[in-house]
């Protein structure tokens, strides 16, 4: 109690002490102390009581696609419903890899809208839930137009219908009218297998097909004429069958271009590469669009009518961005100078190039395939294929603009004229701009077409992708890609030739990174705005992202593997190759390796040959390489000696390590040379195992399923 009472008494004087204190300062010293408190106050209670944030602060700088895509993301996923809400006759469901089958999709809706006055949506296949497609009424009618790529896989954007199909067992689809179109190559063993598996599905769940599936086959080039002439079949079932009214089509434009002057370079897109619309999905297997520096650039061989890059690009700068061997290297190219410029000129937009362009969908429901605001001399350079083929659809709807009578006459024979346009394509390098320019009689100009059909006609511009020729483990922080630079000649003209986009971008590149006496020129004269948009490629650098690949190594270095190449095929199996040597000489158990690689000339293209020698004085009887000159060597008959005559040479081994060994077999070249291998293969296994057909496909299918026998092939 004492304590407590004595404890008491000393807070007290204390308190007195302090007092006395405050009383001795100035009336100054208070005055500041007293402003000091609010100013304190006042900071805490920033953002609280005053200067609040404003929740739509980011609107101002927000880009309407930005806005775009946010509504987007707030639409239905219920096809059904869509069809409804926007009172529409057909919905055509397009996959698409490379853009094709998507650029079908659209022109496919156009043509039905302009011909039969039908309301069509075009639905990306991702946007939209499959178990939807059950709901749509019969009133409707559905098409799929889709491409099967790789080893019979679906689009990426196709994945969720291919998994709802295969495991829809009891969905009633008796409701559903469709038809079918696929996109494929006859090179590949599973020609058109997406479209093929789709439609069996859909008839099996009792949906009625209207007529029987169409099927494109690019191994002869015929992609487009198989798609109008499975066209031409769809409009007569339309007249016929269905009894729509067929009318003369004129064009109707399905966007808007607006020049705005109002809009300054900070708004544009003025060439950067766009994401994928899903980045979602996109991510899944893609890597974000880098502007990545070159690092190494030279060319492997040169000759007079081929020569081979050899490019790798510095990922430092980009801590998230990785790669795996195996993967792929996206590269997004730039059209050539003289190409823009010659459109623009015959279109007579050079000096109108650089105003600003507001682009939009008339339909709401159909959404622009480029970027907006832009400019035309971005959406030629950078955004739309014009080197691409023309094709005789496209030069029939030029004829509607012809400046002069002649003109049209001329692109009328053309477009109607199936073996006019071949003659004429055999003879003459035809791009819009080129097949323009070549029609222009004296003064004339092509100012009448508009600008959205431009936008209409052309695809957009799709990156092209390398196989990645270095291992992850090796070079984490640099990726290398093979690169054969193109110039093909015209099968009537052989003077004429045909520059390859990407890779005589990519030449265009390296010449100017020369050490050589400085930057040189491109060997074929063409020049390219190499410091793309807004500088941001300056001092050599190339837009790329990474997409994933299944095309990889087995997960234990025990595994033996056996490796099929030939050109730049090899690329992938340098990597391998290069992860396995380090595996080694870290102590790691490794397998066997076998590489048949295929080209012309030991002395011209054996790509790689020393770093091939260097990695099997390191891997020694590890591996084993066996190489096929076509130029130099002769098989047993006395033919051009290629990769598969040589697995057949050596097919007791081949075979041993395939059936008792485990090994992991890998083919990376053209669609044509891995048809060939897997043929080669099947009548040795028929001829020296005594096995029958359905042995070997049993087999063949297994080994895929397995991850066991994998291809990256193309062409």
């Amino acid at each position: 109690m004492a304590s407590t009472m004595s404890s008491q008494y000393l807070a007290i004087g204390s308190l007195q002490e302090a007092l006395s204190n405050v009383q001795a300062v100035g009336a100054d010293d208070v005055a500041a102390f007293t402003l000091i408190a609010i100013l304190l106050a006042g900071y805490i209670l920033r953002g609280v009581v005053w200067d609040k944030p404003d929740p739509y602060h980011d609107l101002w700088f927000k880009k309407p696609q930005e806005a775009d895509a946010e509504t987007r993301r707030q639409e239905t996923r219920d096809i059904a419903r869509k069809l409804e809400e926007t009172n529409r006759d057909i919905v055509i469901f397009w996959g698409s890899q490379s853009g094709t089958a998507e650029g079908f999709a659209n022109r496919l809706a156009r043509d039905l809208h302009r011909r039969f006055g039908l309301e069509v949506l075009v639905a990306d296949l991702c946007d939209y839930e499959p178990a939807t497609i059950a709901l749509i009424p019969k009133t409707k009618l559905a098409i799929f137009i889709m491409s099967t790529y790789g080893e019979g896989d679906p689009s990426d954007n196709a994945n969720e219908l291919w998994i709802w199909l295969g495991t829809a067992t009891t969905i009633d689809l008796s409701g559903l009218r469709y038809v079918a179109f696929g996109l494929g190559n006859k090179n590949y063993n599973l020609f058109n297998r997406v479209i093929n598996v789709v439609s069996e599905t859909l008839d099996r769940l009792g949906a009625k097909a209207l007529l029987p599936v169409g099927k494109a086959d690019d191994s002869n080039g015929a992609t487009e004429e198989d798609f109008m002439e499975w066209k031409e079949v769809l409009f007569t079932m339309l007249r016929n069958d269905l009894h729509y009214t067929e009318r003369d089509p004129e064009y109707e434009p399905t966007l808007s271009v607006v020049e705005d002057d109002s809009m300054t370079a900070i708004d544009l897109h003025l060439g950067e590469p766009l994401p994928p619309r899903d980045i979602k999905r996109a991510t899944l297997t893609s890597s974000p669009i880098h502007p990545l520096p070159v690092k190494v650039a030279k060319e492997l061989f040169i000759t007079s009518t081929r020569n081979c890059l050899h490019i790798e690009l510095d990922l430092s700068h980009y801590p998230e961005l990785k790669y795996k061997t195996g993967d792929h290297l996206a590269v997004w190219p730039t059209n050539p100078d003289n190409e823009v410029e010659r459109l623009l000129r015959v279109l007579n937009l050079q000096h109108r190039k650089d105003i600003p362009l507001s682009i939009s969908s008339l339909d709401p429901a159909v959404k622009t395939k480029v970027p907006t605001p832009t400019t035309v001399e971005a959406l030629f350079r950078y955004y739309l294929e014009i080197c691409a083929p023309v094709s005789r659809e496209m030069v029939l709807s030029l004829a509607q603009f012809a400046p002069t009578t002649s003109t049209k006459s001329l692109l009328t024979k053309l477009g109607k004229d199936r073996e006019a346009y071949n003659l004429h394509l055999s003879r003459n390098h035809v791009t819009i701009g080129r097949l323009l320019e070549s029609t222009l009689e004296g003064g004339a100009s092509w100012a009448k077409i508009p600008l959205s059909f431009v936008l209409e006609a052309l695809p957009v511009m799709n990156p092209r992708y390398y196989s990645i020729s270095s291992s992850s483990v090796v070079q984490p922080r640099q990726a290398a890609i093979t690169a054969v630079v193109t110039q093909e000649p015209l099968s009537d003209n052989i003077e004429e030739r045909v520059p390859g986009l990407a890779t005589n971008y990519m030449l265009a590149l390296k010449q100017s990174l020369s050490d050589e006496g400085g930057p040189q020129p491109h060997p074929h004269g063409l020049t390219y705005a190499l410091d793309g948009p807004n500088n941001v490629l300056e001092n050599g650098k190339l837009h790329v992202h990474v997409r994933k690949s299944k095309f990889k190594l087995p997960v234990a270095s025990s595994n033996a593997v056996v490796m099929v190449a030939s050109g730049t095929g090899i690329a992938p199996f340098r990597g391998f190759l290069e992860e396995r040597a380090r595996l080694k000489t870290l102590g790691r158990d490794v397998g066997r390796n076998v590489l048949f690689f295929g080209c012309r000339s030991a002395d011209e293209d054996y790509l790689y040959r020393e770093e091939l020698q260097a990695l099997k004085a390191t891997l020694g009887d590890a591996l084993t390489i066996v190489t096929a000159f076509s130029r130099q060597e002769a098989n047993a008959n006395g033919s051009k000696l290629y990769v598969q005559d040589r697995i057949e040479e050596h097919f007791a081994d081949v075979s041993s390590l395939l059936l008792n060994s485990g090994a992991y077999l890998y083919i990376c070249g053209s669609a044509d040379m891995a048809m060939d291998v897997s043929k080669r293969l099947g009548a040795c296994f028929r001829a020296e195992k005594d096995w029958t057909d359905e042995q070997m496909r049993a087999w063949s299918e297994q080994q895929k399923r397995r991850r066991k026998w994998q291809e990256d092939v193309w062409g």
